[in-house]
Formats: C-alpha cells, sequence, structure tokens
C-alpha cells in the first residue's frame, strides 16, 4: 500500500515494524540508473535525483495526496508543498540512489517539496536496511536524520526515518537523546522518540516503549496518540502482560484515541474492560 494514506495509517500498518519496507517496482517510462560504469558517482546526486522524479510526477497522484496530507492554513502540514509521485515509484528511485553522499541527501531535505525530503529519508531508511551498511554510514545517517528533524516536518517522513534507521542505529549506545525528544515542544520529534522503539520491540527490548509512552499521557496531539498506542500494542504482541499491566495503571486517564489503538488486539472482552475503566475515569474528572 502507498504510504500516503490519512494519517490513521499507522493503525493498519504494523508490518512497517515486523518486516522490511516492500519496495513496488518502478512502472514509470523513466530508464532505470545504470549501476556500473564511471559515470555513476555523478548520476548519485540531488540534482539528478530531482530530475528523475519530475519525470514520474502524475497530477492524478497530486489530487490523491492532496486529500490525505493536512496542509491547508492552521493544520499539521500547514505549508507543504507535493509534487504527486507514487510511493511505490519513489522508494524504487531512492533503492537506486544507494551510497548517495550525505551532504547530497541534505540537499534533499532541503527541498520545499514533501517527496523530494521523502527521497532523502527513504535513501537512508533503505541503505539502514543493508547489512552491507558500514557503521560510520549509519551514525552519519543518524546525525543528519536528527541535525535536520526541521525538515522532518510530517508523519510519513517520521515513520520512514524511525521504524528501521534511528532504533537500530541507537540500539546497541545510550538512548539519552530520544528522551530529550519526547519532551520536545516539536510533535514531530515527540513521534520520532517513539516510533524509534520499533526497532528495539522488534529485538524483544520493551523497556523505552514504556517509559515514552508514560512521558505521552497527557499530551495533546492527535498524531502522538497513534503513534503511541501503536508501538504499545506492538509491545502487547511481544509481551502481552506487560501491556495488560501497563493498561490497568493508565487506562482511566490516557488519551481515548492513544487506548483504542492500544487495546485493538486484545478481545472483546479486554477492550470493554479497559473502554469501561477510561469511561469512569472520565466520570470522576480523570
Amino acid at each position: 500500500m502507498p504510504i500516503f494514506r490519512k494519517h490513521t495509517t499507522e493503525n493498519k500498518n504494523q508490518a512497517y515494524c515486523m518486516t522490511k519496507t516492500r519496495i513496488v517496482k518502478n512502472t514509470a517510462a523513466s530508464p532505470p540508473l545504470k549501476k556500473t560504469g564511471a559515470d555513476l558517482p555523478a548520476k548519485r546526486t540531488a540534482k539528478e535525483f530531482i530530475e528523475r522524479l519530475k519525470i514520474l510526477q502524475s497530477d492524478a497522484e497530486l489530487k490523491k495526496i492532496r486529500r490525505y496530507f493536512k496542509s491547508a492554513e492552521g493544520e499539521y502540514g500547514e505549508g507543504d508543498k507535493f509534487m504527486g509521485v507514487k510511493m511505490g515509484q519513489l522508494f524504487a528511485l531512492a533503492t537506486e540512489f544507494s551510497g548517495m553522499a550525505v551532504s547530497e541527501i541534505e540537499k534533499l531535505l532541503e527541498s520545499p517539496i514533501h517527496e523530494v525530503r521523502a527521497g532523502g529519508v527513504s535513501i537512508m531508511d533503505k541503505e539502514s536496511r543493508n547489512k552491507k551498511t558500514t557503521d560510520s554510514r549509519r551514525k552519519e545517517f543518524f546525525e543528519l536524520y536528527i541535525r535536520r528533524h526541521d525538515r522532518i516536518n510530517n508523519w510519513d517522513l517520521v515513520d520512514l526515518g524511525c521504524l528501521h534507521m534511528t532504533g537500530s542505529y541507537l540500539f546497541d549506545k545510550p538512548r539519552n537523546i530520544l528522551y530529550k525528544l519526547a519532551r520536545s515542544k516539536n510533535m514531530w520529534e515527540r513521534r520520532t522518540a517513539v516510533l524509534s522503539t520499533c526497532y528495539f520491540i522488534r529485538q524483544g527490548d520493551l523497556a523505552d516503549t514504556f517509559k515514552i509512552a508514560e512521558l505521552f499521557l497527557k499530551d495533546k496531539e492527535d498524531l502522538i496518540h497513534k503513534a503511541t498506542g501503536w508501538m504499545l500494542r506492538f509491545a502487547g504482541d511481544k509481551d502481552r502482560e506487560k501491556l495488560l499491566r501497563f493498561l490497568d495503571k493508565h487506562a482511566k486517564t490516557m488519551p481515548r484515541t492513544l487506548l483504542r489503538y492500544s487495546i485493538e488486539k486484545l478481545d472483546k472482552k479486554q477492550r470493554e474492560h479497559y473502554l469501561g475503566l477510561k469511561k469512569a475515569g472520565i466520570g470522576k474528572g480523570g
């Protein structure tokens, strides 16, 4: 499924946390970038990537995208500009540009066009999933993502960068940066904090997910509630009892959306129980 769906995508896209992102073949007329030859490094530039992306532009896709993202005045994506490129094609192009210099990736992030920025993040994501990628290269990706978080300014860009790349880099390192991000006034930085734990969950390490979730129990943003509930639900797949203990403690005061996302995989009786606790909590001013 394309990533350009309404921001409820995380409710149905848990496979991101458990499998590698699927690559949809690029069916456009744009010829594939050759992977041999002396001119290959010159092709791995931001300018060339953008030119290739323009070939894939579709007015029909642009209309779809504008329905999926809230970019009007006062909305979470206010001012974001779109080109109109299918995400499957963008991901395939990002794979072709593997090896792009970090300085060139940063140029992509600086673009006002959403799909260009998504391309930059996708290049880093796909390389980070490759076992042959060096530790120094992974460090460059992580540091660029954090340093230019001002350009990571929509939910799908955070999801692209965090469901594997950031967490896989931090897994064997101190994670203080996640708690700093969790306390940020910037919603996208807070979303980065919780979604970066997705990789940890896949490895059976759940502690940071629950700790960061506690920090977000009073968060006002719906997109934080959804991301947090998504990660709690995934953590519950690994350790159901730990999720239930968290819900026993916090269900009364959790934001309703966060609670609903968290309990989605519980049986009907359990879901009704925790929704009942929430209702009782509201009745008592909770």
